[in-house]
């Protein structure tokens, strides 16, 4: 799950212009651009992924660049650059706007081709790098969120794998939109989706999980569920505290009736859960806790200043 870039084109408190990484170049914010026949513009035919650098270490790189590589797959979308190549864009990018603590997003779209739905076998990809600056993360950092997030239920359904690959993290994000169009008028922060037979699928840009009597639960990826790095991270930090997990299916009332709850993505990492539908819901001991785990991680793996 992705959240928003909205860097503004400055890069932080100097008010210098920030530089993106479009194909090879780096160029201001105000002037970079991409081709209007190009097939993620024209169609969202694309793939991203939206990763969190702390004290200039991309977090989680590999579990990113996998799962990039999946959706291209997916996608059939041989752009035919390594991951080392895309990594050394990301890192420039990075060092051309001097940040050490940002959230970054890697674009690669199948490129300019005839104006047709029909994707043309021949590729000539189009790979962009865009970031906005955040905060020091860790456990002396501060939260990218201001206070436990409101979740609302939403009408917009998840469509079926069928319809649309959830594994493929596109650039076609028209179904999250149509779900957060829906909170202008309860203002909430969070859509919660759910699939066509009525089960919790996730959050708009986000994995959902909650507690009941002490067990952690989330929609289970048999569902049309993307599989979230931040979510891979707090299953695998459950596990080391002995925490029961179920993943499964579950009602929106589930999550309403629940203990605690919090949703997660790379740029919000934890973020508790405050309110569904208008039902308060306390942050409690295994939210608190998995938090910790989760700053003290990316303390001891960076060992950030």
């Amino acid at each position: 799950m992705s959240g928003d870039d909205d860097s503004g084109g400055r890069s932080g408190d100097d008010g210098r212009e920030i530089v993106y990484h479009v194909d090879g170049e780096l160029v201001p914010a105000s002037s970079a651009t991409v081709n209007v026949r190009d097939r993620g513009f024209m169609y969202g035919d694309a793939a991203f992924e939206t990763l969190r650098v702390y004290g200039g270490h991309l977090f989680e790189w590999e579990a990113h660049a996998d799962r990039l590589a999946e959706s291209c797959e997916i996608l059939r979308l041989d752009h035919g650059l390594s991951d080392e190549n895309l990594r050394e864009r990301i890192e420039a990018t990075l060092e051309a706007n001097d940040l050490k603590d940002a959230s970054v997003k890697l674009s690669i779209t199948r490129g300019v081709q005839p104006g047709k739905l029909t994707p043309s076998p021949e590729i000539d990809p189009t790979v962009v790098v865009t970031l906005s600056p955040l905060a020091r993360g860790g456990v002396d950092g501060e939260k990218p969120w201001d206070g436990p997030a409101t979740l609302q239920t939403v009408k917009t359904r998840r469509p079926s794998d069928r319809a649309l690959p959830s594994k493929a993290k596109t650039h076609n994000y028209l179904n999250g939109i149509l779900a957060l169009l829906e909170l202008r008028v309860t203002g909430a922060d969070e859509a919660l989706v759910l699939d066509d037979e009525g089960y919790v699928a996730e959050g708009a840009t986000s994995n959902v999980f909650f507690v009941n009597d002490d067990r952690l639960c989330t929609p289970s990826l048999d569902g049309p569920v993307l599989a979230g790095v931040t979510r891979d991270i707090i299953l695998e930090l459950a596990e080391s505290e002995k925490i029961p997990v179920r993943e499964g299916f579950f009602t929106p009332n589930d999550v309403r009736s629940a203990d605690e709850a919090f949703v997660t993505s790379s740029t919000r990492e934890i973020r508790p859960v405050g309110t569904v539908d208008g039902i308060s819901i306390e942050t409690g001991p295994v939210t608190r806790l998995l938090s910790r785990l989760y700053e003290r991680r990316v303390e001891e793996l960076y060992q950030l200043p």
